[in-house]
């Protein structure tokens, strides 16, 4: 009754997602790695301008990874670009071109993990692979009253039996949907709307009045919050005619890596904000600089922690730049700058410099 009650309220109430609207294993691959740890509104512009740039597994597999870093730039969980990207080539070079059709295999694609694996088997491949992301999670455990930590071993194994019975007869890829948007649009965390909710009479958690227990809170540590500068070294005076602004790439197997960036770091203990600038600019660079003044501060929540960057103007007052803890440099004006991709706190940075730079320069 539940399996038949979900399809039918998928059949009329179903997204409608462009990426619903094609049996291509590509796009369908392309959607489920972009909807990794991020919000259905926030793709939807990024997946059709990817697919644009980047049409099939070749011409991703053959572009830079500076090309694929800059259209994805924005979207964030930049390692999810370097995977697919890396894993364009392996489809290539390995599969002449074709994805691989089971979730084992799939699985062997690089940031390629459980839940997409299943994802992508059942949605462009029909297999009958159960999913377990977030949505998923949530209404199985109200369904069945399914208690413990989602993440561990136990709870998992329970809620994915609880999957399995779902898509068992057949047709994965509209139950996994279905689940999928019960959970995004009905079966919500904080708000769930049981009165509309096609399941509401085999609910175990609406029955016992405990929507709100299920799924069960996981503790979660004091989030960090660091303090960081970084400088926006010129070659001259601050928006003179033909100065040069500094950036250099970070290492390809850091956080954010391949991405271009306003050099700096992490202030230390008891360190000033110049001070703290003016050091890292030689550790990372090994090139002299003096402050000139501030410019803005940036705060920016990251998944694990919260950060707070100070930007100054500086000067280079000596030493040729050296790559020790960046992947590359380069001297750029200021009106080049949107040539590379960025992060989202140094994109701000970008764009106030760079109508500064149109207004003429200092107020």
């Amino acid at each position: 009754m539940i399996r038949e009650r979900l399809l039918a309220w998928y059949a009329v109430e179903a997204r409608d997602l462009p990426w619903r609207g094609t049996d291509d294993p590509y796009a369908i691959l392309v959607s489920e790695v972009m909807l990794q740890q991020t919000r259905v509104e926030t793709v939807l512009d990024y997946y059709a301008r990817f697919l644009r740039r980047f049409p099939d597994f070749r011409t991703l597999a053959t572009a830079s990874i500076d090309d694929v870093l800059k259209t994805w730039e924005g979207l964030g969980y930049y390692r999810r670009a370097h995977n697919l990207h890396r894993s364009a080539g392996i489809v290539v070079a390995d599969y002449e071109g074709r994805l691989p059709e089971t979730a084992s295999e799939l699985r062997k694609l690089p940031g390629i993990g459980p839940y997409t694996a299943a994802a992508v088997a059942s949605i462009a491949f029909s297999q009958d692979e159960p999913v377990l992301d977030g949505n998923v999670v949530r209404v199985l455990a109200r369904l069945h009253r399914i208690g413990g930590d989602s993440s561990k071993a136990a709870t998992r194994k329970l809620l994915l039996q609880g999957a399995e019975r779902l898509t068992a007869d057949g047709d994965a890829s509209s139950i996994n949907q279905a689940l999928m948007d019960l959970g995004a649009r009905i079966c919500r965390p904080r708000s769930p709307r049981c009165a509309v909710c096609p399941l509401c009479g085999e609910c175990d958690a609406h029955h016992a009045g405990e929507e709100f227990v299920f799924p069960e809170k996981r503790k979660r540590a004091p989030v960090p919050r660091i303090v960081g500068v970084a400088g926006i070294v010129w070659d001259a005076e601050p928006f003179a005619d033909g100065a040069r602004i500094l950036i250099s790439q970070r290492k390809a197997d850091d956080m954010l890596g391949g991405l271009w960036e306003f050099p700096g770091g992490r202030v230390e203990e008891g360190e000033e904000l110049e001070e703290a600038l003016v050091r890292e600019l030689r550790e990372e660079l090994a090139i002299d600089s003096a402050v000139v003044e501030p410019f803005m501060a940036v705060k920016h929540a990251y998944t694990h922690f919260r950060v707070t960057l100070h930007f100054f103007h500086c000067r280079h007052t000596g030493g040729e730049p050296v790559a020790i803890e960046s992947d590359a440099w380069e001297w750029t004006p200021v009106d080049e700058l949107d040539r590379f991709a960025f992060p989202t706190a140094d994109r701000r940075v970008l764009e106030a410099l760079t109508k500064r730079n149109e207004e003429g320069g200092p107020a």
